[in-house]
């Protein structure tokens, strides 16, 4: 019988979130991987070497990272269903919470509302400093209100349907392999030196990883608000392959403008609109895109189930 293990896990994350205290006493799992990444970083990452060798040492580090996390996995899970027999699915679901940021994200970005809301711009431009990495001590209310909204959409794909999704797919190893690779991405996987060639490989192993949650998680960012017509238009006006997907759905359901031009580093990169006909936000869009970020997350518990289900008529 298959069992509900991404389900489980995603109903564990969105009663608990990753609390405080247990934080300050275990950490997370990422900062593993962070300390794995920035080791190979120093001892790889030669400024002198040419730009065919670093992408080969950047590929090596980051297939190294993948492997370790996805061995590690592998054999937890294989000790816990030796242990536990029939009742491995709870222990395997608990040690798969921590992969998925349901509850996590939503936490994080209300106090961007709440800010937003009681007219306290700085305290709103702190908070969204948080979760995005534009420049934002200079944004606008519309610029705080769409960088929260974007990065809701995005990191609804990074943070929650990716790994329930490689959960499904590849068990235990598969989420916490994707955890990896999301968080290479993000130390390495940029076109700025010192990464340019050196995290080129984390950049596009992010995208292969990422290409059916992205789009999945248009679907249900549409199920779960409509956008239909915006994602099949303006998906494509993103830098990212992926990233263009949830966005656009959520800039559509809302009828809003998203991206455009954002500085970085005080550089300003004039990005194209999403949802280009749509008007600017304001911080009611941000209470209603946080409104159809939760039923997408309900919808995707009941698609976990589905799965699972059919997958055990199947074994039947």
């Amino acid at each position: 019988m298959a069992e509900p293990i991404a389900a489980a896990a995603l109903a564990i994350e969105a009663g608990l979130g990753w609390p405080n205290r247990l934080h300050a006493l275990t950490g997370h799992p990422v900062g593993l991987f962070a300390k794995i990444i920035q080791s190979c970083d120093r001892a790889f990452n030669r400024p002198h070497w040419t730009d065919p060798r670093r992408r080969i040492a950047g590929l090596a580090a980051t297939l190294l990272l993948i492997a370790l996390t996805f061995a590690a996995a592998a054999l937890a899970e294989a000790a816990v269903r030796s242990i536990t027999g029939a009742w491995a699915w709870p222990i395997l679901a608990l040690l798969a919470w921590p992969a998925v940021a349901a509850r996590s994200l939503d936490d994080h970005v209300r106090p961007i509302l709440t800010a937003l809301q009681a007219g306290d711009l700085p305290a709103a431009r702190r908070a969204v400093g948080m979760i995005v990495g534009r420049d934002t001590t200079q944004l606008d209310e519309p610029g705080v209100t769409r960088a929260a909204i974007e990065s809701l959409a995005e990191s609804f794909c990074d943070g929650v349907v990716s790994p329930l999704f490689w959960l499904l797919v590849l068990g235990l190893p598969g989420a916490w392999a994707l955890k990896a690779i999301n968080t290479a991405d993000s130390m390495i996987g940029h076109r700025e030196e010192p990464y340019r060639a050196y995290g080129w490989a984390a950049a596009r192993i992010d995208d292969a990883a990422m290409l059916i949650p992205a789009r999945l998680s248009g679907l249900l960012l549409c199920l779960a608000g409509g956008g239909w017509r915006t994602m099949a238009s303006d998906h494509a006006r993103h830098a990212s392959p992926n990233a263009g997907w949830p966005e656009s759905a959520m800039a559509g359901a809302l009828c809003v403008r998203l991206a455009g031009p954002i500085a970085y580093d005080g550089v300003l990169a004039d990005k194209p609109w999403i949802g280009k006909d749509g008007r600017e936000a304001v911080p009611q869009d941000l209470a209603r895109a946080l409104a159809i970020y939760r039923r997408a997350c309900v919808i995707l518990g009941a698609f976990a189930l589905i799965v699972t289900a059919g997958a055990s008529l199947w074994q039947a």
